[in-house]
């Protein structure tokens, strides 16, 4: 009997679990059935090769396909649902890996993935509907394009600092009258004119861009899906309406998905790391696992909630009376905010602002 008709006697009518590894040109894909490898196979990263793959090679069999989450999003996964197939996203953080194995490339990837498949031993990603990720992409869009901003305002001030060019404070703080006085300073040669023009241009369209996308996400805020969920969490000391829409697409409507404020604590980043043993306990840093920006959004809304909440207030005096440090003090309020959020929603009530006893 061929190895084509052997595998596919082996997998006739059975559970079929695909392990896929993407890249921008290939897929690799690592198909498992009855604890055994019944194919390997590279194909190009086209979804009809996929489908054919799929469809011809394993009728009649119930299919499982997982990914890792990567620069192609979710859109796979939307795919192969409306096809028909059960579709798994993980977390590349999540996935299992063996401490002893020193070779690491697609192929293997693959197969860790077809087999913490079949053995049931993986974390998946919520996957948003297709809508809120197309919403959210005006909040990350202006995330870039803040970023884009700072690195051109550097620009312009490394070109002062180049030709001795003399505007900003003593403390040598940049305030924006420094950069009208430099736009309109009259001292500058030609070419140094030409060049400080450019570099403005650019600066101006790109606040007029980030100008419209924050013009977009206050829409967003009163689209009847995010409204309830917005409103409750602006109710939330420290938080306001730009943070709540950018919660909201970041994280969704509904957070009952996080089943304690344990989970939702660990899921924004903002809990120790912990390398313990025995009666040894050694915690460090935070452990940073939800996006850069979600943590730095809370921990904003942390520095203004104190300000306004005697019992955030409680919390971060108490916690930088015990480290000494601001910063461990502020990460920790931010938890305790974050949790505070959840049980707004959860409780589909507007938070009213504690007194210490």
């Amino acid at each position: 009997m061929s190895t084509r008709k052997m595998q596919n006697w082996i997998v006739r009518g059975k559970k079929v679990f695909i392990g896929l590894e993407d890249s921008k040109r290939t897929w690799k894909l690592s198909a498992r059935s009855g604890r055994l490898e019944v194919h390997y196979t590279v194909m190009p990263a086209r979804y009809p090769h996929l489908l054919g793959y799929l469809r011809n090679r394993y009728p009649g069999c119930e299919v499982s396909v997982i990914y890792e989450a990567g620069f192609k999003g979710f859109w796979l996964h939307d795919r192969l649902v409306e096809d028909g197939f059960d579709c798994v996203v993980t977390p590349p953080s999540r996935v299992t890996h063996e401490r002893h194995r020193s070779v690491k490339n697609d192929k293997v990837d693959a197969r860790r993935l077809a087999r913490i498949l079949e053995n049931g031993d993986y974390k998946s990603c919520f996957v948003p509907d297709r809508e809120r990720r197309e919403d959210r992409q005006i909040s990350r869009t202006m995330i870039g394009l803040q970023k884009d901003i700072v690195r051109e305002r550097n620009r312009i001030r490394k070109l002062v600092d180049m030709h001795g060019i003399e505007t900003q404070g003593p403390d040598g703080e940049w305030s924006e009258a420094d950069y009208r006085q430099l736009r309109q300073m009259a001292s500058l040669g030609t070419c140094l004119r030409i060049s400080v023009d450019a570099l403005f241009a650019v600066l101006d369209v790109l606040r007029q861009q980030a100008a419209a996308l924050a013009k977009q996400l206050r829409q967003f805020a009163k689209k009847p899906r995010y409204a309830k969920a917005v409103k409750l969490l602006r109710s939330v000391s420290g938080v306001g309406l730009m943070t709540a829409i950018r919660m909201v697409l970041e994280w969704g409507e509904d957070w009952a998905r996080f089943s304690s404020g344990r989970k939702i604590a660990r899921y924004s980043g903002l809990t120790c790391s912990e390398h313990s043993t025995g009666e040894t306990e050694i915690k460090g840093r935070i452990t940073g696992e939800s996006a850069p920006f979600v943590r730095a959004w809370l921990v904003e809304c942390a520095w203004t909630a104190i300000r306004k909440d005697p019992v955030l207030m409680d919390k971060f005096r108490r916690v930088w009376r015990k480290t000494g440090s601001k910063k461990k003090a502020i990460v920790a309020t931010a938890r305790k905010l974050v949790i505070r959020m959840r049980a707004v929603l959860l409780s589909g009530q507007p938070y009213c602002v504690g007194v210490v006893e």
